[in-house]
Parts: structure tokens; sequence; C-alpha cells
């Protein structure tokens, strides 16, 4: 009898992963029968199902699989030509809010889409709740329409929004999840704090789905700051611009019906301290970054106080106008929506101007490389032409900061930036740079070799090409040796060509190429000796080692 097949471990953790889920929940409802979930979700929803989520997330999965070329290469979309990065760039200011940088980015939002739309959703509701009113009776009370058209249709403008009003290039549907997470947060606050705590489990269960047993061991990473990540600017905007519809919907509600203001305070700041709105944090250059936490934590509180002011206020008038024969009454919680209102104001207001620059044109520094109208380049300490296209300074910062790294600029698309750092090429050694364009991807390597120079830093190259071939575009300064040898100094020169000796002895030096593996050379009486990837120098009977090959991460 033939032995039964051995099913990998991998395979059967996931099915028990599954199982434990499903066996789970069928218990819940087993034990809470007879469960009204059912009859309440067929009255705001079609069949119960929120339609207009799963086409938002839909859309965004699409964008990422096709447009970004992530059905190809999954963890290597194409990203640099759908950021919005100007007003004159359509594509990128139509594509960002929908595109995203990587698996994890999008599985993040997606995930958020698919625990806070369907609150924004149900709050709103494929069946209107005019008084008075039924569906079918109109378009805009077709729940059809609401369900497959409205619903998708303001997920979209809400989308463009944030890529219109963003400051700096964008990417990433978070601008729209920050939204579904302001109307659910003024209908329901305390259910978007748990439907936040079920984004988690969702990620958890994912993760355990795709990696069931996960392996790591301690080594170096080049992590920049967690903070330093976030488009604080963006996901604020958001979640002000869902504030208001979701005020909007819940005040045409019943006062009874509404959250009450502990409730909106608590769910408000525990919503906005889980989602990081208080990292304000400005770029300084060279990989520096400033986070502002106390200013942020104020912040938090007095959004806190805005948004349940304007949720539960009431509608006493505060004051009478009266201007060129008109009159009217302002309110209690008009003034608070105001204030939001002025609030997302000056937050968008920034990004008009800021988007209305494009890339200079211009030579850029360094020997660049073309593909198609992108110029890729590798260069240190040059101002961000980026940051700087609007020079401002305040409370001790500038927006004129230099960078170091490789360059990618397409005058066309108004494309200028630091697509690698120069220590994130330090620590990788070799990081791929996708461009493209709707219907064409291609990738190009940046490549580091260097050498370690006794007590005095690194000489290194920099190239740029494709998986075959790459040539040198940037060479380092000549880095002298700290020990004096006989009298004599050894620099270590880079040039496009190889790594040079010089051996420098008062107002004389003599060169040679680094020698081989395995092999040596002798300038001026110092015998250079390379083995792998470290090279000894001597001289009589003294021995050391003088360069060690730089080793990446």
């Amino acid at each position: 009898m033939d032995a039964l097949p051995v099913l990998p471990v991998d395979l059967l953790l996931r099915a028990a992963v599954v199982s434990a889920i499903v066996f789970t929940l069928a218990a819940a409802f087993f034990f809470d029968r007879p469960s009204a979930l059912g009859a309440q979700l067929r009255r705001r929803f079609l069949l119960g199902i929120p339609w207009g989520t799963l086409v938002a997330a839909g859309i965004v999965l699409a964008v990422y699989l096709g447009l970004q070329g992530g059905w190809q290469r999954w963890n290597a979309p194409v990203t640099l030509p759908f950021r919005a990065w100007s007003y004159f760039y359509p594509l990128g200011v139509l594509s960002a809010a929908f595109a995203h940088n990587g698996p994890g980015h999008l599985i993040g939002n997606l995930v958020g889409t698919l625990t806070l739309a369907p609150l924004a959703e149900y709050a709103w509701g494929h069946f209107t709740r005019e008084r008075g009113a039924q569906s079918f009776a109109s378009w805009r009370r077709n729940p059809y329409v609401r369900a497959f058209v409205i619903f998708p249709g303001a997920v979209l403008v809400v989308g463009l929004l944030t890529s219109v009003f963003a400051i700096g290039p964008i990417i990433g549907f978070s601008g729209v999840v920050f939204a579904f997470a302001g109307v659910s947060l003024v209908n329901y606050p305390l259910g978007t704090v748990v439907a936040l705590a079920g984004g988690g489990a969702l990620r958890l269960v994912y993760n355990a789905l795709q990696t069931p047993i996960l392996t790591r061991s301690a080594r170096p990473a080049y992590i920049s700051p967690w903070w330093a990540d976030i488009a604080i600017q963006g996901h604020a905007l958001g979640l002000l611009v869902g504030v208001l519809v979701g005020v909007a919907v819940v005040r045409a509600r019943p006062r009874s019906n509404r959250p009450s203001a502990r409730r909106l305070w608590l769910g408000t700041l525990l919503v906005a301290a889980e989602q990081s709105l208080w990292a304000v944090y400005w770029f300084r250059g060279g990989e520096t970054y400033v986070l502002y936490r106390a200013a942020g934590v104020v912040l938090i509180a007095l959004l806190a106080l805005v948004v349940l002011s304007a949720v539960v206020a009431r509608d006493d008038p505060l004051f009478r106008w009266s201007l060129a024969g008109d009159s009217g009454v302002v309110r209690n919680w008009q003034v608070a929506v105001g204030v939001l209102l002025l609030a997302t104001a000056a937050l968008s207001g920034p990004a008009v101007p800021a988007n209305l620059y494009t890339a200079a044109s211009g030579d850029l520094p360094g020997d660049e490389l073309t593909v198609r109208d992108y110029e890729v380049t590798y260069a240190e300490d040059v101002e961000n032409g980026l940051v700087a296209a609007v020079d401002v300074e305040a409370f001790g910062e500038t927006t004129a900061v230099n960078t170091s790294g490789v360059i990618v600029r397409s005058e066309r698309r108004g494309i200028w930036s630091t697509a690698v750092s120069k220590g994130r090429l330090a620590f990788d050694g070799q990081v791929a740079v996708r461009l493209g364009g709707v219907g064409w991807r291609e990738t190009v390597y940046a490549q580091r070799d260097g050498w370690n120079v006794l007590g005095n830093g690194t000489a290194y190259r920099v190239a740029l090409g494709d998986s075959d071939s790459a040539r040198v575009v940037y060479a380092s300064e000549p880095v002298t040796a700290g020990p004096t040898l006989a009298g004599r100094n050894v620099t270590v020169v880079p040039t496009e060509s190889q790594y040079f000796l010089r051996v420098t002895e008062g107002n004389e030096s003599l060169s040679a190429g680094l020698p081989a593996k395995n092999e040596s050379v002798t300038v001026d009486g110092l015998t250079f000796t390379r083995n792998r990837s470290r090279v000894f120098v001597s001289y009589d009977e003294t021995r050391l080692q003088l360069l060690s090959k730089e080793r990446y991460e």
C-alpha cells in the first residue's frame, strides 16, 4: 500500500488558522441566536452587504495590480509616475490616492477600508431615512444607485481631494481611509475604536496566513523614524473632510440618536492617538527629522473638543447677523463647523502654491542615465529640487534643504525625487529603482562599491544600469589612511575605471591601480597585497591591514 502524502507544515498551519476563525465565529453566532444583526444590516444595506465598500476596495486593488504592474511584480510596483507631483502632471494627481508603495502599504489601507468604510456606509445607508421618503422614488433614493454609484463616487471625489490638496508627492489611499474614520467617528465613536482594533486583528490573520512561522535573527537594519513615513497632512485632511461629512449625516438625525459628548471626546482622542495624528514632524535634510510630540498631543485634544461641539452643541442661536438687507442666525454648533472648515482650509491651502511648481530644467549634477523621459543620477549635498520649490523659513526650520542619493527627474511629469538616499544605498549596496508610466515599466539598479580606509572613512563609487551592465556615475573624494608608513601617506583614489593607490612622500607622489585578488603591487617601496576583501601594506618587516571591502546588509 502506498504511503499517504505528507502535507507541508505551512499548509496545515494555514488550514488551522482558517478553521479556528470559522469555528469560533460559528460558535459565537450559535450562542447568540436568535440574532438581530442580519435584519439590522438588511435594513441599511442591500442584502445586508456594504457594496460601496467592496467597490471602493476593488478599485484600489485594480490600480495596484493593473496600472502599477503589481500583477506581474507584487512586491515591486511602479510608484514614481503615480504620485501627485504637481498640478501640471494630471496622471499623478488622478492616480496618487489609489496607488500604493508596495504590498504592505496596500494591505494596510485595504484592511482600513474593510473595517472603517462599512461603518461610514452604514451611517449613510442604501435606504434613505428621510421622513416621508420612499426608496426608488428618485435616482438619489434608489438603493442600487446609492450602493454602487453614489458611495463609490464620493470615495473617488474624496480621493481626488486628498491628492489635489496634499503637500508633497503623496501616494496611497490612507487619506480616504481617514475620511471613512471621520464619518464613522462622529456617528459611532466607540464603534470606530473597535473597528480599528478589528483592523489590527485582520492584519494579524493575514500575516499568519501569509507566513505561519517566522524566523528572524538579530541583525543591523537601516530604519528611518517610523513617524517620518506618515503623510500627516494628508491623513489630517482626510479625517477633517470625513468629520464634516459625518456631521452632516449625524445632525440630520434626532438629537436622541446622536452620541454623547463624552463618547465623542474619548473616541476622537483614541482614534487620533492610535492613528498617530499627533506625529507632527519636519524634514531637516540629511536624513534628519524633528518630531513635535507635545504640540501634536495638544492638537488632538483640541480636535476632540471641536468635533464634539459640532455634533452635540445645541441649536440655540449664538448671534444674529444682518448685511445689505439679508439677515440670518449663527447657531452654537455652526461655530464648531466653521472652525473645522477653517482648519481644513489651513491644511489644504498651502498645497496650492506648492503644487503649482514643477521640476526645474537644466543639467542634473553628475553623470546621468536616461530612460525615456526619466533622468537618473547620483549626487551628494545638492539642493532638494522638491522641498525647495517654495522657500519658507519658520521656527528655526527651512524648506530649502540639501539631499544626497539617487536622484530621479522627469521634466515632462514634474518629478524630482531622491529615490534612494545615500544612507540606504550604503546600507544595502544595491537598490532597484522602478521607472515607468501607463503600459510600460523599466528597472534601473543603483550599485555601490567601496573600501574602508584605515583610520579615515570610506572611498566608494556608485554605478547605475540594468541587471546586466552598469556604469559608474559618481566617485567619492580620495581618502587618505590615518597611519603614516616610513614617512609616506597612502591615499585611495576612486575613479570611473578603477581604484588607485597614491603614495605621497613630501611633494612627490606615485600611483598604481589597486591590485587584483591574490595579487600584489609595490609603490615607492610599499608593497600592497590583496586577498578577497582586504588589502595589506608591507614595509621591511612591518605589515598591517590598510583597506577592507565595504560590506552591505
